[in-house]
Order: C-alpha cells, then structure tokens, then sequence
C-alpha cells in the first residue's frame, strides 16, 4: 500500500505543468490590424519574437478588437502574473492606466502615448522628425510641384505627421502644394485600405505625384493606388519598401521594434523606469529612412546627400521641426 502511494504521488507530480523559477513573462498587446499589418503592430511583434530569441523571455501576444477588449485582455495577463505588458498604441491609454492602478505590482509599457503612472513607461517617437524628412524627399520626387499626405485617424498624432510631412515639401520646394487628407474618425481608420485607396486616387487626379501614409495598415490602399496610376508613394512606421518595388519611394522608420526590445531588456534585468516618458527621434535611432534594393532605383545620390543633410541639421537643432503637440499647448 505504502509503494502504492508513492507511485501515485510521483505520477501526480510528473503531470503537472513544469514551471521554472527563472521565467521572465511578458505580455504584448497589439490593436486589431495584428501582427501582419506590415506596419505598426508587425514592427513591435518583431521586437518581442527578438526578445524572445535573444532574452530568453516568454511573450504572449494578444490582439485587442477595441479599448474595452484591450483592458480585459490586459487584466488576464496580469491576473496570470505576466511581469511585463506592453500595449501597442495610443487607443490603449485608457486600458493601461486603469489596470497599472489594479495591479500596482505590475510593470507597464505604451507605446505612442503617455499615461502618467509610477509602474508605467511611455515610450514617444518624434513623428514629425521623420515626416519632416518624407516631405523634403517627396518634394526632390515630385515633378508636378504636388504631394499628397493620407493619415489614418484624424487626431493629434496624425496631423503631427501632416505638419512636419508639409514643413518638409517646403523646406525643399516653397512653392509645392500638399493635399492632406484622413481617413475618418475611429481607430477603424488604421484598417482601411479601399478608402486610403480612394484618397490616393482623388490626390492623384488632383495633381499629386507623390504621396506619404501615416495610416496603418491602410497604407496599403495607398500603395495599391500608386501601382495602379503609376505614381510614387512613402511606407510609414516599418520598411514597406519591397511590398511595391520601385512604386515606394522610400519608408519612414518608426523603431517600434527597438523599443520593445529594449523595454523587456530593462524590465528583465530590473532597469525599467515608471513613470517616466522616453522620446526616440533622429538623435536616438528611434526615426529613420529606408533605403535597400527595393528603392535604389529611385533616390538619387544628390537628394540622399540632401536626406543626410537634413537628418544632421535636424539632430544638431539647425532645423527646427514644427510640432503639432506643441502648437496645441
């Protein structure tokens, strides 16, 4: 009976999931374009797949239809003891703050907004850096002395993006004309590609030879347009440049995916400050501009020698970016 007993015992232990002291758990919450937007969302999933590889971390990713999914998405993670979330997005905000105040235990990660909580990072990209430089190249592009800028959800973020985008065609061409457009006034605006495709259009029957995306994966109906009418377009957040080879001029890089890297590199060995905003721009690698085999054909060695010049003016203060938020405050 005693040898019984043991048996059983030991076979009771040897079902049970095995659990390691060590593991670093991570939860990463996307908005619904998902993981394959090629944009946004795909940039962070690829931050945390690196993580995952290189880190030794466990990432469970989630993705959120709306805000109120988001905070119930959020609140299971942390109820299964997740040591880090990190929410992609400024839809998010709301979600984060309430839960970092139910799980004071917990640390938190947003990504373009800021929620002001002692276990909450914010991390912020200087948008209107890297659409300044988009605007100087679509302007050295253009033949017709007329651009065009499509942006996903009209809010504050985005005509941070149509500001600097502006600044920089006249920065080259004072004289060029930019057409501004937005998709519409919900975040289903991100997810919209037969709409930025009409935008793109109507842009280009008015003139516009080249045209910027800050929408998401709605960008695509921008590219889908520039393919069709044999116009060039810019990728905006990853390098979008091989989805339409020699139609994308070139792709404002937005290192999503270095921010989520190093957000559970910091969390992990115990560095993650609450609390506290970072800001990524030219100076910090976190802004940039695509260039590979896929646009060669497109960016002469002048205007790169001119992209150069900006992005040091821009670093050293010589050029100052207007910005939205600012203008606003």
């Amino acid at each position: 009976m005693r040898f019984l007993r043991l048996f059983l015992l030991v076979v009771f232990f040897l079902r049970m999931p095995v659990v390691f002291a060590g593991d670093f758990n991570v939860g990463l919450i996307l908005d619904k374009a998902g993981k394959d937007d090629q944009s946004f969302n795909a940039s962070a999933f690829r931050g945390s797949q690196k993580a995952e590889k290189e880190l030794g971390v466990k990432v469970k990713t989630v993705e959120a239809r709306d805000a109120a999914s988001a905070e119930s998405l959020m609140r299971a993670l942390a109820g299964k003891k997740s040591d880090l979330l990190i929410a992609v997005g400024f839809g998010q905000a709301g979600a984060v703050a309430a839960t970092a105040r139910s799980f004071a235990d917990r640390k938190f990660v947003i990504i373009d907004s800021e929620v002001k909580k002692p276990n909450v990072t914010s991390v912020m990209f200087a948008e209107h850096e890297g659409a300044f430089l988009m605007g100087a190249m679509a302007a050295m592009a253009s033949k017709s002395g007329n651009v065009g800028f499509i942006g996903g959800m009209d809010i504050p973020l985005i005509r941070r993006f149509a500001m600097g985008y502006e600044a920089g065609v006249h920065y080259v061409d004072p004289k060029a004309k930019t057409q501004i457009a937005y998709i519409g006034v919900t975040g289903d605006s991100f997810n919209n590609p037969p709409k930025a495709k009409e935008l793109a259009l109507l842009q280009h029957s008015q003139g516009a030879d080249v045209i910027f995306h800050g929408a998401g994966s709605s960008g695509i109906g921008v590219f889908d347009a520039a393919e069709e009418k044999k116009f060039l377009a810019i990728g905006c957040d990853s390098n979008q440049n091989a989805i339409k080879p020699g139609r994308i001029l070139t792709s404002m890089l937005k290192s999503v995916d270095v921010a989520v890297f190093e957000a559970i590199k910091a969390a992990k060995a115990g560095t993650l400050k609450g609390g506290e905003t970072v800001f990524h721009g030219f100076k910090t690698g976190g802004i940039g501009m695509a260039m590979d085999e896929h646009n060669k054909g497109l960016i002469t060695p002048a205007m790169q020698k001119k992209a150069d010049a900006i992005i040091a003016d821009i670093k050293s203060g010589k050029i100052k970016v207007p910005d939205y938020y600012l203008q606003k405050k």
